[in-house]
């Protein structure tokens, strides 16, 4: 989930090698910080926050095989 998650972010940006996640998980809970550069997080969020939304489903669809949500963060 979390290569997953690092890899197609790292195809959206224009900076890959400053993309990192810092991950937490409380009970069936999976909060994930995504960091990218200054100039990336607009490319991240998408026009009407449709590429962070699509981020946000391939992984929760991911996860539901374990039975965990994940809330994912842009900083």
């Amino acid at each position: 989930m979390k290569e997953l998650l690092l890899h197609l972010t790292r195809q959206l940006v224009d900076k890959p090698d400053e993309v990192s996640s810092d991950w937490t998980e409380e009970n069936d809970t999976v909060k994930v910080l995504l960091k990218v550069a200054e100039e990336d997080k607009g490319k991240i969020i998408g026009k009407q926050g449709k590429v962070i939304r699509a981020l946000r489903e391939v992984v929760s669809a991911v996860a539901a095989k374990t039975n965990k949500k994940v809330l994912i963060d842009l900083q």
